[in-house]
């Protein structure tokens, strides 16, 4: 697995045994039904279908052992790179910073008397000196934070385009596994309709027990072989669920991404055009015959100042409280592969007692096959 999923392949390749990875930049394939069939393949596809399906030796059981296994281990690659990311993003940094520039510019507003912000310039130059300084050390303050911000959107924008790739490779994986599936169930039709199928007759005519242990032994590798395609379609179903999640990650990334760039393009320049206006009012109410004007302006901007400090606040706060997967999802995932566990222990527990039960009944007809010949003989 290359770093930063920087490189990857998404032709979709079948082979026997596990083969190290020959990464070969392509453009990501679009969405693949879940419910793949030969119809939704190219033709290249098919052709690589039915010819893989014709290499597939049943009665080899190292080569059944390894069928898909090469893609198999590659989703489990996947699975680790994929979860090592989302778990060292930490959002709920970006999530604090924007609260401290909410923070900061609520400080800046803090008014030290009752009658407002404005009061303090009823009183002269020195109070607008000192207002000067109050913005000032809040405007430092916001600015090393917004250069914290900058980077993290960078990180989170770099983040959201490597999701695109790790969707692309996960939709790889899956057609890879659907395309083992397809083959591997035609060379299982093909025998069980063909060799399996005149062994067992050959067998119910002959009445002899090498040709019934023949055609046994042929079904259990039948069985064993259904048992592995459906192990690639458990590893198929991982893949499926796989793609929502990168995309709930990459909606957070975004959606906090969006967050950044809306605090540095409107709220930071809306509060420091408020600056200027504001200081520009004071210099201007200095004079009697404005004061009233600057009294009522003054309440205007608090009031609307607050109010935008207030949403964003709001805002801010329920994005970094908001986890990264709904639980929801966690918990109904979590019945599907319990769900899918239980009926799978279920079918083991039934074909084991069908054979069995065969068993027991061949005993009984090779009994009764050996009392007959020798009630001939006497």
């Amino acid at each position: 697995m290359s770093d930063e999923f920087k490189e990857f392949d998404v032709t979709p390749t079948l082979t026997f045994g596990v083969e190290e990875e020959k990464p070969v930049p392509k453009e990501p394939e679009k969405p693949t039904d879940p419910n793949m069939t030969e119809d939704v393949l190219s033709a290249e596809e098919r052709q690589m279908v039915e010819s893989f399906s014709k290499q597939i030796d049943i009665r080899n059981s190292a080569a059944i052992l390894q069928y898909g296994v090469g893609t198999q281990k590659k989703m489990a690659d996947f699975s680790e790179e994929a979860l090592a990311k989302v778990t060292t993003k930490d959002l709920g940094e970006v999530g604090d910073l924007l609260e401290n520039v909410v923070k900061e510019l609520k400080s800046f507003d803090a008014v030290e008397e009752e009658k407002g912000l404005f009061g303090i310039f009823k009183r002269g130059t020195n109070k607008i000196q000192a207002l000067k300084t109050k913005y000032a050390k809040a405007e430092g303050n916001i600015e090393q934070i917004v250069q914290t911000l900058e980077k993290h959107q960078i990180q989170l924008l770099k983040d959201s385009a490597t999701m695109d790739k790790m969707y692309a490779l996960n939709l790889n994986y899956f057609k890879e596994l659907s395309m083992y599936i397809l083959a591997g169930k035609k060379k299982l039709q093909e025998v069980r309709e063909g060799e399996l199928k005149e062994l067992t007759l050959k067998a119910q005519m002959s009445n002899l027990p090498e040709d019934a242990q023949a055609a046994k032994d042929l079904d259990s590798m039948c069985q064993r072989f259904e048992k592995k395609i459906h192990d690639l379609e458990l590893t198929r179903m991982i893949s499926i669920q796989t793609a929502p999640q990168i995309r709930l990650v990459q909606g957070n990334d975004t959606l906090m991404a969006e967050k950044i760039q809306s605090t540095l393009v409107n709220t930071i320049p809306l509060w420091k055009s408020q600056m200027v206006l504001a200081l520009g009012v004071a210099h201007a109410s200095q004079a009697a015959k404005a004061q009233r004007e600057v009294t009522d302006m003054t309440n205007a901007l608090l009031r609307k100042n607050a109010e935008t400090l207030k949403m964003a606040t709001i805002d801010a706060a329920k994005e970094s409280e908001r986890g990264i997967v709904d639980i929801e999802t966690l918990k109904h995932t979590n019945e599907n592969l319990i769900s899918t566990f239980d009926e799978i222990m279920n079918i083991q527990k039934e074909g084991h007692q069908q054979r069995m039960e065969a068993e027991a009944e061949m005993n009984r007809l090779e009994e009764e096959l050996k009392k007959k010949l020798l009630e001939i003989n006497h």
